[in-house]
């Protein structure tokens, strides 16, 4: 994956231990289909060249957050999302 500068080697570590926990929530039966959707536009948002990588964590964040105040969330997935979070808040421009 060739990216502008500014994503470092620990960036994209980052990214990837997102994206494992996105796919997740897209393979677990147990997830309502509103929230993989929201999940697999993560990924595609990981996947962005044109933005820096603090955008794109950011807009990471604003999507799973919104997941977090989902009724129908299951519990396991909600403690995921908390931890994309804090996983991504790391990442500054």
């Amino acid at each position: 994956m060739s990216r502008e500068k500014g994503f470092t080697e620990e960036i994209e570590k980052t990214f990837e231990d997102v994206k494992k926990l996105l796919n997740a929530m897209i393979k677990d039966r147990a997830v309502p289909r509103n929230i993989k959707r929201k999940a697999q536009r993560g990924i595609d948002e990981l996947h962005r060249e044109d933005e820096s990588p603090g955008i794109i964590a950011s807009n990471i964040i604003y999507l799973v957050d919104d997941l977090s105040q989902d009724p129908n969330i299951p519990f396991h997935i909600r403690t995921s999302v908390y931890r994309i979070i804090s996983i991504l808040e790391k990442i500054k421009d």
